[in-house]
């Protein structure tokens, strides 16, 4: 079983598009897939289509006897989505010390059926005690990357927090980037592509998130791009993305994105 925390410290860089249509991707490629909504705000729920926040989630399991089991919520086949629970933002902001709590994701995680393949993990844009959880639950990191410069500034920041945890953790982290939003006849964007090429070499999945309307309509209907627009430039990168994520498939140096345009 792998898991995946999908996280950047900077908002809006599409972390929860990323997780709720990478999530179904790898559902509908034969994929056992279970979904953990741990940003309190409750998008990824909504980004399945649960608008009404569920009382009990992922809090609960973390700091009650509830079971994992428990808070699943089967929303397509293959896809279990694990919501926030009410209670999630008081754990953040509960103010108790980060070192003593750090472990209670992970143990909650331990519960998760061996038959699934994947637990991904939409996590808050914070560096508080949920996305401290998340860096000492999973062996993966996924750290999506949009197309400007001040998201290659929130980059160089997680890799900093992220280093932290180092001594602390029984193995390294896995470390790998996803270009989101990406515009490939903006010139901004092949300049931020040259820059994470230049200085993460060998970090890149090979498949970029392009910028498109639609994927910001999608949530708005509880619906992924697969559901909401199959034969979209959109689902086809989404596809593609699991692809990457299955068999860890990154860019080559220098490599060029030239991709058609959304229509």
């Amino acid at each position: 079983m792998r898991k995946i925390a999908v996280l950047n410290q900077k908002g809006g860089v599409g972390k929860t598009t990323i997780t709720a249509n990478l999530s179904h991707a790898l559902a509908m490629a034969g994929q056992k897939v279970i979904a953990v909504d741990l940003d309190p705000q409750g998008h990824l729920s909504a980004s399945l289509g649960i608008f009404k926040p569920p009382k009990h989630g992922i809090a609960d399991v973390m700091q009650t006897e509830r079971s994992l089991a428990s808070v699943q919520i089967d929303t397509r086949e293959g896809l279990h989505l694990v919501p926030a629970g009410l209670s999630l933002r008081d754990m953040e902001d509960s103010g108790e010390k980060i070192k003593d709590k750090m472990g209670l994701l992970k143990s909650a995680l331990s519960q998760a059926s061996e038959s699934s393949d994947f637990v991904i993990l939409d996590c808050p844009p914070s560096s508080g005690l949920i996305a401290a959880n998340a860096i000492m639950a999973v062996d993966e990191i996924l750290i999506p990357v949009s197309g400007d410069y001040l998201s290659l500034n929130g980059l160089a920041h997680l890799l900093i927090t992220l280093k932290r945890f180092d001594p602390i953790r029984s193995k390294p982290l896995k470390k790998k980037i996803v270009l989101s939003r990406f515009v490939a006849r903006r010139r901004l964007s092949q300049e931020v592509l040259e820059k994470l090429q230049e200085h993460f070499p060998g970090m890149i999945l090979q498949t970029p998130v392009r910028e498109a309307s639609i994927l910001a309509e999608c949530p708005g209907v509880g619906r992924t791009v697969f559901e909401y627009r199959e034969n979209s430039g959109s689902a086809e990168d989404f596809k593609m993305l699991a692809h990457d994520i299955m068999h860890w498939n990154t860019m080559s140096l220098q490599q060029k994105i030239k991709l058609p345009e959304k229509k």
